[in-house]
């Protein structure tokens, strides 16, 4: 009786199989990257002497290697960080041509004179956290969006948005091109009430 050869097993597709398979994997990997700030780069100008700035128009903002918060040379917890660099954007203690007639703050002698002349200065130690390093920009940055808000919902109250959600439906490309222009003046009016100054350092501590 002859013998019954056994069945081969045809492996000339197997490299195909496996080079879809590599492809798939390819395709379908995600890979995570870390989250950060985005930060636009000022053009390159010709250097010219910086402007005198007072000191009163400067709001320091110091975190420690220890993570410690030092506003104005004083010990601070994050949570009250946004609501007293609010109330130095919006002190409008300046007199004559540097007054702010839409400030709603104090009006301190001793504080800033109004929104355009105010500098937050922020400095952080080599050492400090990124966590909190992120949180304090975020306190900060929702200062500036605070105040926007208040005066986009004072200026436009017809529009039924706040300064952050028009920037987000100006950003949307969905948002048709007459809605995008309105919005685009609406908000160069507001942003340029309370200007972002916001200027960042490395303390001199290692």
């Amino acid at each position: 009786m002859a013998k019954r050869s056994a069945p081969e097993v045809n492996a000339g597709s197997m490299a195909d199989i496996a080079f879809l398979l590599l492809i798939f994997f390819l395709v379908t990997t995600t890979i995570e990257t870390d989250s950060g700030l985005n930060r636009k780069l000022p053009p390159i100008e010709d250097q010219v002497d910086p402007p005198i700035i007072r000191q009163k128009n400067i709001f320091t903002v110091l975190v420690s290697k220890d993570d410690q918060l030092l506003v104005e040379e004083e010990l601070a917890d994050i949570q009250n960080l946004r609501s007293l660099a609010i109330k130095f954007l919006d002190n409008g203690g300046g007199v004559g041509e540097e007054a702010c007639d839409y400030c709603q703050g104090e009006r301190d002698e001793s504080s800033s004179d109004n929104p355009d002349k105010a500098i937050i200065s922020l400095k952080n130690d080599r050492e400090t956290s990124y966590k909190v390093y992120i949180a304090v920009q975020n306190e900060l940055v929702a200062a500036y969006n605070d105040l926007r808000n208040r005066e986009f919902l004072r200026l436009y109250p017809n529009v039924g948005l706040n300064y952050v959600d028009a920037q987000k439906k100006y950003a949307d490309p969905r948002t048709n091109l007459d809605d995008s222009v309105d919005l685009k003046v609406k908000l160069s009016v507001v942003k340029k009430m309370y200007p972002q100054k916001l200027s960042e350092a490395e303390s001199g501590s290692k």
